[in-house]
């Protein structure tokens, strides 16, 4: 256990405060200095176990959660319904995400129920964005990809299965009319990681890909970090959310579109 609680304070929580040192009486009387560890800690060795404890702890933690966010205090019972329909979603993908991703979509989501219109009338408001200025080539992509195979385990990692990969990319870039039908930098971005997330276009490595592709169309377009250079999402809610688009079913799509694009501008 103490090795757990090590590589948790190690990797993880190094910039956490999450340990507390109380003098405490045994039972012999004599009063010893004790660590008490806060819900972070125990939440990150929980997820190390690989005991039948362990299971049963990353059980019931998320339990307790999807418990807590579906019967905890909501104003407003439209808001609940759609944070309903996230949690539904999680679920599907339960046994790939553990709770610290759960916590992370949950609590940027919560700040983006704000954003959100009439859930009643299936009116799913999306925050207004800013323009792209950097537009994507399939050869730049391609040429991404195959950096990456330097470091790629299996000799399949991104072998195009055909032409989805290309019009993923330029489906982001479809118009209508005259006008862009994805108009902002953000709705690009959350379209791109839906697009070559659920297309599958690669016999290997295709989740790595499509996340890859949308941080790197975030860079080019200057949207990575924020003027305190730190990364608009975090790579375990990068993770959760690419996990999510791969579980979720094609009618939860502009749901899943609105949730990226508030994580982009939260």
């Amino acid at each position: 256990m103490g090795k757990h609680i090590n590589n948790a304070l190690r990797e993880e929580l190094t910039d956490i405060p999450v340990v507390a040192n109380f003098a405490t009486t045994a039972a012999d009387g004599k009063t010893y200095k004790t660590d008490y560890y806060n819900l972070d800690v125990i939440i990150s060795v929980g997820y190390r176990v690989k005991s039948q404890r362990g299971v049963d702890f990353r059980r019931w933690a998320n339990s307790v959660l999807k418990d807590y966010i579906i019967k905890g205090s909501a104003v407003n019972a439209g808001r609940l319904k759609q944070l309903g329909k996230i949690v539904k979603i999680l679920k599907q993908a339960d046994s790939r995400l553990d709770a610290r991703q759960v916590l992370s979509v949950i609590e940027r989501y919560t700040v983006a129920l704000d954003l959100l219109d009439d859930y009643d009338h299936q009116r799913i408001q999306k925050p207004k964005g800013t323009q792209a200025v950097y537009v994507l080539s399939y050869e730049e992509c391609k040429s991404v990809i195959d950096n990456m195979k330097l470091n790629a385990e299996s000799d399949l990692f991104g072998n195009e299965k055909d032409d989805s990969f290309k019009s993923s990319i330029g489906a982001i870039y479809q118009t209508f009319a005259g006008s862009d039908l994805y108009r902002t930098l953000e709705e690009k971005a959350a379209n791109l990681l839906y697009f070559v997330t659920k297309n599958h276009s690669f016999t290997d490595g295709n989740k790595r890909i499509a996340a890859t592709m949308f941080l790197y169309f975030l860079d080019k377009n200057h949207a990575l970090v924020d003027e305190y250079d730190k990364k608009i999402i975090e790579d375990h809610a990068l993770v959760a959310l690419t996990i999510m688009i791969a579980e979720s079913k094609p009618d939860e799509k502009e749901l899943i579109i609105s949730l990226i694009m508030n994580f982009i501008v939260a």
